[in-house]
């Protein structure tokens, strides 16, 4: 197999995850997918609810495999605005929110204005609050702290700040010299960008995959309904989605990862011996794992009653929903397991 494109793989990582797009605001991260896949002459469509599909003819027309990630995010939602002009707010998805406080973020109005802000607890000063330290950090207990001048409930709204405005969480996407990629979203933006990094792989080298393919981004996942439905000639769906680490798993951040199993039950077994086949055959390093806390997009297209056979892989991410860190590596051999699974 040719290398692979690092540089390309890593610049799409950096300017998407900087694209705020928590689950329903995902508008702009499409239409950056949509203008740099046309330039390899792929296919597009979009569905009513704002998935973006390519479509790649095959060898074999008869047989269509299915690959999705996810470019919806965890986030942040106005609640309410508070008498001092602060905001009160409600989580999109499932970010641990000890891991919010004192994160910078941006309030994204429904006009189109976007303000910064800081996330902090209700008691933030050491130097007042008896409890800074000890507090529990949670809905209730947090808070949104506007960079505007705003000291009651009538400057905020002035500003055009409303109920249900999204509030997004600042990444921090960082690569380091030794090929650690460290960010907020990586979940999935990083798999997202694999399959971005697999388009130009086939691009580049004319190389038409052994049948049908459908790439899925997906827009809901994070709420449990990114790929619910799908195109009805999908046979076979695989997830590119992150790899867990910790407790008993054997996957690292260097790992493509290959699940088994998750809370929605075991995947086809057939796919996933499959995928552990190419695995080791082309040298890649892999782990296969259960994730009992965990769903994905082929959970929900087979709860969605697809009739699809289901597989998940993508790089191990340590630390998922807070602040998220993967490999290089990882990276690079779910691109490749990828790769070799649609052309074998």
């Amino acid at each position: 197999m040719e290398s692979i494109n690092k540089e390309y793989v890593l610049k799409v990582a950096n300017e998407l995850i900087n694209i705020d797009s928590p689950s329903s605001y995902t508008k702009s991260a499409i239409n950056y997918l949509k203008e740099n896949i046309a330039k390899f002459n792929f296919e597009t469509t979009l569905s009513n609810k704002g998935n973006l599909i390519v479509s790649i003819p095959g060898k074999d027309t008869s047989h269509t495999i299915g690959l999705s990630a996810h470019v919806d995010t965890l986030g942040l939602m106005v609640r309410s605005i508070k008498s001092d002009g602060k905001l009160a707010f409600t989580r999109i998805g499932g970010p641990m929110l000890p891991t919010l406080d004192g994160e910078y973020c941006r309030i994204l109005t429904r006009e189109g204005k976007i303000y910064t802000g800081t996330i902090l607890s209700t008691t933030p000063a050491s130097h007042v609050f008896p409890d800074a330290t000890s507090a529990p950090r949670k809905e209730d207990t947090m808070e949104i702290r506007i960079d505007e001048i705003v000291y009651s409930k009538e400057d905020t709204e002035k500003l055009g700040i409303q109920n249900g405005d999204i509030i997004a969480i600042e990444p921090k996407f960082t690569v380091t010299e030794s090929g650690f990629i460290k960010s907020r979203f990586l979940d999935d933006k990083i798999s997202a960008s694999a399959l971005m990094g697999v388009l130009e792989y086939l691009h580049t080298h004319q190389i038409q995959p052994s049948c049908n393919i459908k790439i899925i981004f997906s827009t809901y996942e994070e709420v449990g309904h990114g790929s619910s439905w799908i195109p009805e000639d999908i046979e076979e769906f695989i997830a590119v989605d992150m790899g867990c680490i910790g407790l008993d798993l054997a996957c690292t951040e260097q790992d493509v990862s290959i699940c088994a199993k998750d809370s929605s039950g075991p995947y086809d077994y057939e796919i996933t011996s499959k995928l552990i086949k190419l695995a080791k055959e082309n040298n890649l390093k892999y782990a296969v794992d259960i994730y009992p806390q965990y769903g994905s997009d082929v959970s929900a297209a087979l709860k969605g009653g697809n009739n699809i056979k289901g597989g998940l892989v993508g790089p191990g991410v340590n630390a998922s929903h807070g602040m998220e860190r993967t490999h290089w590596d990882g990276v690079e051999n779910t691109i490749k397991l990828v790769i070799a699974y649609i052309t074998q």
